[in-house]
């Protein structure tokens, strides 16, 4: 019997304290696959995802769709009961695919997460079920932490459907909710069970939701990969244009840059106080919030860099021609700079986007950690951000939107 490795300190009135430190790692792993027609009958790919840890007998598997996904693909309630109808060797529908609200809608609060959690519970689905999630990255936000509360965790394979959900939010360890007046104050670690990214659900999307994801991308070029920030100036006027091929590219190297980071990076689970992969959220998540999220979280992001770059150029961080290929890279994707939203004030007159950074403080864990960029491809973290400098940036974004800068 291996013995016990205690260490001994004298704790207060001269006892000795005993303490075990107890260690342990856990390994962890999904696949993240691109692909296009995954329900076609020829594309054999989620057989394979869902087979990946065999299970001896009939898998249950319930899904879930975004309710958005199904008014632009009015078959795909069909579409999933055909597939499992032709698999019912293997697999078992707990019931007919359901049906849930998708954009930040479906992350306010906790009405859909106890709604989620209620029918897993009725189907009786235990720890070794899939349940998989087709939708938009709020969607699916919220479905995962839902699936991660149920038996301390299901099965969760991510579809998503996006580009911003494919670029980033479907490809991570995280899943949340917005709640006590804060983006994503309630959520999870728990890494799914695989992700599928079917670019042919990225043909149906809206405008706004087709280039949202691009602002992802810039995000982690700007601060990780000159030459993937190259790729996207070049093909800004492309990705605006709905050019196919050039979206599948970006939005591979931008997962692929996120899958990277989460594993590389040291800190997957962000127990830290440095966040890379936040660049430009401290006034992003602010900008939704305002706005109502009339703002998407995309557009948001954008603007969020566009700010904490201006911010970087002021300290020296950036030279003046790498800021401006960022913003004309961004405008030239139809992405926003600036939003009205910005200019709004408390009641002491500051604006009300500058919450964002305390928020922001106490979301990462006591310590203000803002990334900016230092250089193109690289960065740095301050701890202290001034509201001078942020005042300046906002006001220049304004003016290069064309619109007239209102006296403070």
């Amino acid at each position: 019997m291996r013995d016990l490795q205690t260490n001994q300190r004298t704790a207060r009135g001269g006892e000795r304290d005993d303490v075990y430190l107890q260690r342990f790692t856990v390994e962890f792993e999904y696949p993240v696959h691109f692909t296009h027609g995954l329900f076609d009958p020829a594309n054999d790919l989620l057989d394979h995802v869902l087979d990946r840890r065999g299970v001896d007998g009939v898998r249950k598997v319930q899904v879930f769709l975004d309710r958005g996904l199904v008014q632009a693909w009015p078959d795909m309630t069909r579409a999933v009961k055909r597939w499992f109808d032709d698999r019912t060797d293997r697999f078992q529908s707990a019931s007919m695919p359901r049906i849930l609200p998708g954009g930040e809608t479906a992350k306010h609060g906790w009405k859909h997460v106890g709604a989620v959690m209620r029918t897993l519970g009725r189907l009786h689905l235990d720890r070794h079920a899939l349940v998989i999630g087709i939708g938009g990255g709020a969607m699916l936000d919220m479905l995962g932490l839902a699936v991660s509360l149920v038996h301390r965790g299901l099965r969760f394979v991510r579809i998503p459907t996006t580009t911003l959900a494919q670029c980033d939010a479907a490809v991570g360890v995280k899943n949340g909710i917005d709640a006590h007046g804060m983006k994503n104050f309630a959520g999870t670690f728990a890494a799914p069970f695989a992700v599928i990214a079917d670019f042919d659900f990225l043909r149906t999307l809206s405008p706004r939701d087709w280039i949202g994801g691009v602002a992802e991308a810039f995000k982690v070029a700007m601060i990780k990969d000159t030459r993937f920030f190259d790729f996207l100036c070049e093909h800004a006027g492309a990705l605006a244009t709905r050019d196919a091929t050039a979206m599948d590219r970006t939005i591979r190297q931008c997962a692929t840059i996120h899958l990277d980071h989460i594993r590389l990076g040291g800190d997957p689970f962000e127990t830290g106080s440095a966040r890379p992969l936040d660049f430009g959220h401290w006034a992003a998540h602010q900008i939704e919030c305002i706005s109502g999220y009339r703002v998407g979280h995309g557009q948001a992001t954008a603007i969020g860099m566009a700010i904490d770059s201006h911010y970087a150029m002021q300290t020296g961080l950036l030279s003046a021609p790498e800021y401006e290929s960022l913003i004309r890279a961004l405008t030239t994707c139809e992405l926003p700079v600036w939003d009205p939203c910005l200019e709004e004030r408390n009641e002491h007159g500051q604006r009300r986007v500058l919450a964002g950074l305390e928020s922001f403080r106490e979301h990462l864990g006591g310590k203000l950690t803002v990334t900016l960029p230092q250089g193109i491809g690289a960065r740095c973290e301050v701890h202290v951000m001034d509201d001078d400098r942020i005042e300046c940036a906002i006001k220049a974004l304004e003016t290069i939107t064309g619109r007239t800068v209102r006296s403070s």
